[in-house]
């Protein structure tokens, strides 16, 4: 492996997590607008417009986030600490859009069914405080030891 490729192994734990955190969503959201899209087309209802329209605006977000990741992982210590801090800025910004797109799945949830929206909705709150509260405790662990 030549020294200017990625390497993977040198990837932190977290940023392996918020790859595939937003990777499952860019996939999730991708998947939901084409076949709720094709819905839609046959069977307009405007709560499912709203939803897609607000999956559709996080979609190019996720995009991003990737490019900024890449950049960061190829350019890793020939980029500067102000650009690093703008990087992560600019890559912290991206995730708090692209998560948004829950709001559409869940308003696409409710669309069908009230139960299977609450059902998703607490369901989705739970596992993101579990996330948050896993990913912290990794971090303190990480500082014992």
């Amino acid at each position: 492996m030549s020294d200017t490729s990625v390497n993977v192994e040198s990837r932190t734990s977290s940023q392996d997590k918020r790859w595939t955190i937003m990777a499952a969503l860019l996939g999730t959201n991708t998947a939901v607008m084409l076949f709720q899209g094709i819905e839609q087309e046959s069977n307009p209802k405007f709560i499912r417009e709203v939803a897609l329209t607000v999956i559709a605006l996080t979609i190019p977000f996720q995009g991003i986030y990737f490019l900024i990741y890449t950049f960061m992982l190829e350019d890793d210590g020939e980029i500067s600490d102000e650009m690093m801090d703008r990087l992560n800025l600019a890559s912290a910004l991206c995730q708090v859009v692209a998560y948004f797109s829950l709001c559409g799945l869940i308003a696409l949830w409710y669309s069908m069914s009230q139960m299977v929206g609450i059902a998703f909705t607490v369901s989705a709150i739970i596992a993101m405080i579990l996330v948050r509260v896993t990913m912290k405790q990794s971090k303190s662990e990480n500082v014992d030891h």
